[in-house]
C-alpha cells in the first residue's frame, strides 16, 4: 500500500514531529487536535524546525513548500481518506481506546491505524476495532525531526502487509524502522532505556550521585549525546511515569515500577522542559539555567 496522506491525533510535541516528518517526505499531513492553540504552537514550532533545516542544508525545498501541505482539523471527518492514521495522544488506555473506535467508524477498510505508544500494548487497542489486522504500533522518538529509530510493533492480530507497509512508511519518511515482533509491554527501546533511568533516579534518591554528575557521567563514559535526567526532562516526566506505570501494570517487573521521587515531581507538576522544570530549571526559551 503506498502511503500518500496522514492524518495524526494529537498536536503534542510528538503530534507535530510526526506531521512535519511527512510533509518533508512529500506526504499530505492532516494535524488532529480539538484545542486550538495546541496546533497553532505546533505549526509556530514545526515552522522554526523546517526553518533551522533549510538554514543547515538538510532541506532542498523552501519552508513554503513544506509547510503548505500541513493541514489541521478539529474533527475525525478528513481521516476518511487518509491512508495511514497515526494516534499521538498522552498515555491514557481508555483515551486512546475511544479514539480507535472513532477512527474505525469514519476510516476506508483499507486504512492503517497506527498508535505512537510507548508502553501501552498494540493488541488491546486492535481488539477496540472492528479490524485488528489493520492496527499496529508506529513509536516515534522525542525530538521526532531529528531522532532516527521507529519501531514498528506487530500486535497479536496486525497483519503482515500492515506491518510491511508501516516498515516502507518509516523508511520513505527517512528513519530507520526497528521491527518489533512480539507485542511486549515497553516493546525494545523502552525497556532498555526506562530501566537506566529507573536506577539512575533510584542512586540519585540514595544520594549516591547528583543529577548532574549523573548525566555527565553516562555521556562521557557511554558517549550518549543526553544523559537520563536530560533525556527524562525533554520527553516529559509524566510521559516517562505513565510508560512505566503501563509496563509494570502489565509486567509486575519490580525493575519498571515509578520511584517514589519521579511520582512525587509529576505531582507537584515539574515536568521538565514544559513546564520549566524538572531535573532542571529551564528559561522561558527551553535553555537550561545553570546552578
Amino acid at each position: 500500500m503506498t502511503i500518500e496522506k496522514v492524518f495524526i491525533v494529537g498536536s503534542g510535541l510528538m503530534g507535530g514531529g510526526i506531521a512535519q516528518v511527512c510533509a518533508q517526505a512529500g506526504m499530505s499531513a492532516i494535524l488532529n487536535d480539538e484545542n486550538k492553540a495546541a496546533t497553532e504552537k505546533a505549526l509556530n514550532t514545526i515552522a522554526w524546525s523546517v526553518g533551522k533545516l533549510i538554514e543547515k542544508g538538510k532541506l532542498k525545498e523552501d519552508k513554503a513548500t513544506v509547510l503548505g501541505r500541513i493541514q489541521i482539523a478539529s474533527g475525525f471527518e478528513r481521516a476518511s481518506d487518509a491512508d495511514l492514521v497515526v494516534e499521538a495522544v498522552f498515555e491514557n488506555l481508555d483515551v486512546k481506546k475511544q479514539i480507535f473506535k472513532n477512527l474505525d467508524a469514519v476510516c476506508k477498510p483499507d486504512t492503517i491505524l497506527a498508535s505512537n505508544t510507548s508502553a501501552i500494548p498494540i493488541t488491546e487497542l486492535g481488539v477496540i476495532t472492528g479490524h485488528p489486522e489493520r492496527v499496529v504500533g508506529i513509536h516515534f522518538f522525542n525530538p521526532v525531526p531529528m531522532m532516527r529509530a521507529v519501531e514498528v510493533v506487530k500486535g497479536i492480530c496486525t497483519s503482515e502487509a500492515v506491518m510491511n507497509s508501516a516498515v516502507e512508511f518509516v523508511r520513505k519518511i527517512g528513519k530507520s524502522p526497528i521491527r518489533v515482533e512480539s507485542d511486549i509491554p515497553g516493546f525494545i527501546l523502552n525497556r532498555i532505556n526506562l530501566v537506566s533511568y529507573v536506577e539512575a533516579i533510584r542512586l540519585l534518591e540514595r544520594g549516591i550521585g547528583t543529577v548532574s554528575d549523573i548525566d555527565t557521567g553516562v555521556r562521557m563514559a557511554f558517549g550518549r549525546p543526553m544523559g537520563p535526567f536530560e533525556t527524562g526532562d525533554m520527553v516529559g516526566l509524566d510521559v516517562s511515569y505513565g510508560g512505566l506505570t503501563a509496563i509494570y501494570a502489565e509486567s509486575h517487573d519490580p525493575g519498571f515500577l515509578p520511584p517514589q521521587l519521579l511520582k512525587r515531581k509529576v505531582k507537584a507538576g515539574q515536568l521538565g522542559r514544559k513546564t520549566g522544570k524538572g531535573w532542571y530549571q529551564y528559561d522561558n526559551d527551553g535553555n537550561k539555567v545553570e546552578g
